[in-house]
């Protein structure tokens, strides 16, 4: 049968026709769509006429549908469904891509047709694209010699297989270190459903017998806050640990000797300098500074909550028993049961009665879901999103359990873009990590998961309201220090009275969650910023180690070299683990967001300051939520966000409201 990825799909949206999709139709579709843009491109580069935005730009931007169309939804399905014969064409998958890049962006001609483009009278959109296009090809090397542009290509390419195998391998990791009990007495603590699922994970693992505790993507496995044995806590705790240190280590430390030399090439200090040249952060230094800046309270706070703890638990504590006692403390001092609030946060009613009754109280869309379109897993489920004029809006979908063939963590993407101009629409995707129930039983989500589903679907409102008409600067094209910060606003959801009592019902009795629980679950918010802070800014400040390294640096032991960098900054990783180690940190060696991890706490000035924004002018209210939309959530990159932030708030973002939610203003 013809390669369905050759062409626009028929479906709704252009819904990829997953029913018939295998590896071989990856594969061919991405070498002949490189293939047609490379015609396409040399047509671009060589055309005699003088060059205008509409035969150079909008031609260049036009390119290479066919292997933008399979790349989208190859890297979708992979991240969310690496079956064997997936994960094993990746390497050749991103190689065609990164040669692809390097032979667009390296191309002299096509170079210095857009330099000699004359863009003084273009305007909005189009003066963004010329310049974002211009921006893209200096900064991927298009203005070196041939010499440092065949080293750069080869360095590219290194750098594309060593992220695909320590994508690959982390996964692999992850899987082999679950922890294995043979007594069901091993596992005191956990419900009766966690036991049920454990012995279940067991049995699909290929265990006659016994319970395996699968590991999620952090270090801090949630399991250890209730496992009441210690030495059970610290199986679970050491084989999360050391996930990577056979592996991947050396893999992590090459790629950032690689990224060092590579922007040296490129005429930067460091790799992070090259991160920064896309980002609102105006350079290293400014970014080395809020780290530190916040990493000495944050530990300090994190050292009084480890007193706490100590005294709770009669001595000393140890790392794998810190999530214990902090439960703990949430009991006797918050009167909070996070495994009992849990009955109350089943995912149905949390995402219709939560997430999607939210979104259409503060922007008048509303969801419907289909089964008409074809998955790619079972477990997957898609919604048309209706916007408040009736008219269809985007499609979503929601792929929420665990699996062994998912990466873990949460993350959100796109299969097609809100771009006009190629006369597309946005399907956005939401991909989470809950533990399947065993048969009969609800999905129920930990508070964390419940904040997690908010903050992702955030995300793909971001998607999902882009009204642009480029696809380089729909949605969330924007800088990697911004993209944060839609979603991290649409947490601030989760908890409040307007949402939360619409959701948080009890699975069984239908009981609502009683006032005074909420009530306490905010009082308890404070309680472990310290930790929280700490183990992100630990994870932060290993990622800035990492790429701020000079060319022709070499880490020969990259175990002592991360403790090093932790215990130089003041971190005890002994005792708070960063929240990812090197190891198994994909976010900065597979997913992208290499020197960029700090991006969190940088948007998240934005979203405190937004979050204040939001609870002065009324809360949850249409008005706000369109204000919100129209001046930022729809905008992308079609101007600068900053700007658009100013536009939205009508002055620059303050950072107190951030320093009072992480409890770091009178941390002395």
């Amino acid at each position: 049968m013809p390669n369905p990825l050759l062409s626009p799909s028929e479906n709704p949206y252009q819904w990829p026709d997953f029913q018939t999709l295998v590896a071989e139709h990856y594969v061919d579709a991405a070498r002949r769509g490189a293939a047609l843009q490379l015609e396409e491109i040399e047509s671009i580069a060589t055309n005699t006429a003088p060059a205008t935005f509409e035969n150079t730009v909008l031609a260049l931007e036009a390119s290479g549908q066919v292997l933008r169309r399979t790349m989208m939804t190859f890297f979708t399905v992979l991240s969310a469904h690496g079956t064997e014969d997936l994960r094993t064409i990746q390497s050749e998958m991103s190689g065609i891509m990164t040669r692809q890049e390097d032979a667009i962006y390296l191309n002299e001609t096509l170079y210095s047709r857009l330099q000699g483009l004359d863009v003084s009278s273009l305007e909005g959109e189009d003066a963004r694209l010329a310049e974002h296009t211009l921006k893209e090809f200096e900064l991927a090397g298009a203005a070196l010699d041939a010499e440092a542009k065949g080293k750069l290509s080869e360095l590219n390419e290194r750098i594309s297989e060593l992220s695909s195998q320590f994508s690959n391998l982390a996964l692999e990791n992850q899987n082999a270190h679950a922890v294995y009990f043979a007594d069901a007495g091993e596992l005191e603590g956990l419900s009766e459903a966690a036991i049920a699922s454990a012995a279940k994970a067991a049995l699909d693992a290929g265990h006659s017998e016994g319970f395996l505790l699968p590991l999620v993507s952090p270090s801090q496995q949630p399991v250890l806050a209730q496992l009441t044995r210690s030495d059970s806590r610290r199986l679970v705790h050491e084989a999360s640990l050391s996930r990577g240190l056979d592996s991947t280590l050396g893999l992590a430390a090459e790629m950032a000797s690689l990224r060092a030399e590579r922007a040296s090439v490129l005429g930067f200090a460091n790799h992070a300098e090259t991160v920064l040249a896309k980002a609102t952060a105006p350079d290293t230094a400014a970014v080395g500074q809020r780290l530190a800046e916040l990493s000495a309270p944050a530990i300090r706070n994190a050292n009084a909550e480890a007193e706490t703890l100590s005294a709770i638990a009669g001595g000393p504590i140890n790392a794998w028993d810190w999530r214990f006692y902090s439960e703990k403390v949430l009991r006797e001092k918050y009167s909070v049961d996070t495994n009992a609030v849990r009955d109350y946060f089943e995912l149905e009613r949390v995402l219709v009665d939560g997430v999607f009754a939210t979104a259409t109280r503060l922007y008048g869309i509303t969801f419907t879901e289909r089964f008409d379109l074809p998955t790619y897993h079972p477990d997957v489920r898609v919604w048309e999103v209706i916007d408040a004029d009736g008219s269809g809006l985007a499609l979503y979908s929601g792929d929420f359990l665990a699996r062994a063939t998912k990466k873990g963590g949460a993350w959100m993407t796109t299969l097609r873009d809100g771009a006009s101009f190629l006369n597309e629409r946005p399907i956005v995707t939401n991909t989470l990590n809950v533990a399947p129930p065993v048969a009969g039983q609800p999905i129920l989500l930990t508070l964390d998961e419940t904040n997690t589903l908010f903050h992702e679907f955030g995300h793909a409102l971001h998607g999902m309201f882009a009204s642009g008409k480029y696809a380089s600067l729909a949605g969330t094209s924007v800088p990697r220090d911004f993209v944060e910060f839609p979603s991290q606003v649409n947490e601030m959801w989760a908890l409040h009275q307007d949402v939360v009592s619409g959701y948080a019902k009890h699975f069984v009795t239908n009981e609502p969650l009683e006032p005074a629980v909420l009530e306490n679950l905010r009082a308890a918010e404070l309680w472990g910023q310290g930790f929280a802070t700490t183990e992100y800014l630990a994870a932060s400040v290993l990622d800035w180690a990492w790429h701020t390294i000079d060319a022709g640096t070499v880490i020969e032991n990259p175990e002592e070299f991360e403790q090093q960098v932790l215990l130089s900054a003041g971190f005890d990783p002994q005792l708070i683990a960063p929240r990812y180690r090197t190891g198994y940190f994909q976010h900065i060696f597979a997913n992208g967001y290499s020197a960029g991890y700090y991006s969190y706490i940088w948007s998240e000035v934005l979203d405190a300051d937004t979050v204040q924004w939001f609870a002065e002018n009324g809360g949850l209210m249409r008005e706000n939520g369109n204000r919100f939309r129209e001046e930022l959530l729809s905008r992308g990159n079609t101007r600068d966000p900053l700007e658009s932030y100013r536009l939205f708030r009508g002055r620059n973002a303050e950072v107190d409201p951030l320093l009072r939610r992480r409890g770091l203003v009178n941390a002395e």
